[in-house]
């Protein structure tokens, strides 16, 4: 289900669409959905960087939900580099919705080195989870 068909579209904050995908922004949550067969890596993302510093600062806590609706490849070895340009991104999720894009999210999350798993059959779950862990980081901030 794309997000803006889901009763989550009332909280959509902005929405920019790019060559490679559209991201939808609320609060403290960004959710990309990528077009089908797109290829994902450092370089091709840049766009979509810029958009979340633009967005979120260099120091607001943050979470990233990609809504895996479309079939798209993901350059797993620029993982760590995806990292270390959104250093105030504190939670990312994968929400697979059929047997691919389960097993891409499974993949994925393989190659992420964070304690809570990633990978989610659901959008909401997916929220859930990552609105949780930002909050928690929002109030270690504030301390």
């Amino acid at each position: 289900m794309r997000i803006i068909e889901s009763n989550l579209s009332d909280h959509i904050l902005k929405s920019v669409d790019k060559e490679l995908g559209s991201i939808y922004f609320f609060n403290h949550i960004a959710v990309i959905e990528f077009k089908e067969g797109v290829h994902i890596d450092i370089s091709s993302s840049e766009d979509f960087f810029l958009e979340l510093i633009n967005y979120f600062g260099l120091s607001r806590p943050f979470g990233v939900i990609t809504n895996r609706i479309n079939a798209y490849s993901v350059k797993l070895m620029d993982i760590d580099l995806f990292k270390s340009r959104t250093k105030n991104l504190c939670a990312y999720a994968v929400i697979g919705h059929n047997s691919a894009g389960k097993m891409s999210a499974e993949i994925e999350n393989s190659f992420c080195v964070a304690e809570q798993k990633i990978n989610f059959d659901n959008l909401y779950e997916a929220m859930d989870a990552v609105y949780n862990t930002v909050k928690d980081q929002i109030i270690v901030t504030l301390d």
